[in-house]
């Protein structure tokens, strides 16, 4: 199943999102079995594409099944002689906590030092997409980035630092609106308290661009 989002008589560039046929339909029978459980009408005008619409969100908010972040990284790698700290910071991060299936959002910093190879900074963003797209807790995705770009680039060292808002402490349970959780991880260079407090350092810092 796919559509465009320009129409087919666009002639610049057409966004084309691709969803599993069989996959959608299973996903819209049992969504639509929930509506019903949970004692709605969803026959009713105002829910008749509700099943639809989830399954296909679901499948975007879970993409990251079907991406492989090495790979991702490999995609752009390239010999350079620099050995300073590249960081991208700000990186936001949209997931699915896998207790509640409710979302978590923030951002995501990421460093690394390099050692004879680069990659790509859009690769760094993107393999933080692709381990978020998944179910997920905070601290796991904190050190599956890391993993992944330390078993990729071979670096000198690797930090990652993540805060996030979840919706399962704002929305249900302890109902708390403004807490923040903050996960770390860190290999090589950075597990020295001066490399790793100049990241912190730079973090910090606000950008005005």
């Amino acid at each position: 199943m796919e559509f465009s989002t320009n129409g087919d008589t666009n002639k610049g560039f057409t966004k084309i999102e691709k969803y599993n046929q069989d996959t959608t339909e299973q996903l819209m029978f049992h969504y639509k079995k929930v509506l019903e459980l949970l004692g709605e009408d969803a026959e009713r005008e105002g829910l008749l594409k509700t099943p639809l619409r989830v399954a296909k969100a679901m499948q975007f908010l879970t993409q990251g099944y079907h991406n492989n972040p090495e790979d991702i990284l490999r995609s752009a790698m390239f010999q350079e002689d620099y050995r300073q700290m590249v960081i991208v910071k700000d990186i936001e991060v949209y997931s699915m906590c896998e207790h509640h299936m409710l979302p978590f959002v923030g951002r995501a910093h990421v460093a690394y030092i390099p050692n004879g190879t680069i990659t790509g900074l859009s690769k760094i963003a993107r393999v933080v997409d692709a381990f978020a797209r998944r179910l997920q807790v905070q601290e796991r995705l904190t050190t599956q980035i890391k993993d992944c770009i330390q078993n990729t680039l071979n670096p000198l060292g690797v930090a990652v630092v993540i805060e996030a808002q979840h919706m399962c402490m704002s929305m249900r349970g302890v109902q708390k609106q403004n807490a923040i959780t903050t996960t770390s991880d860190f290999t090589g260079a950075f597990e020295k308290v001066a490399t790793r407090e100049e990241f912190i350092r730079l973090i910090a810092n606000k950008s005005n661009y």
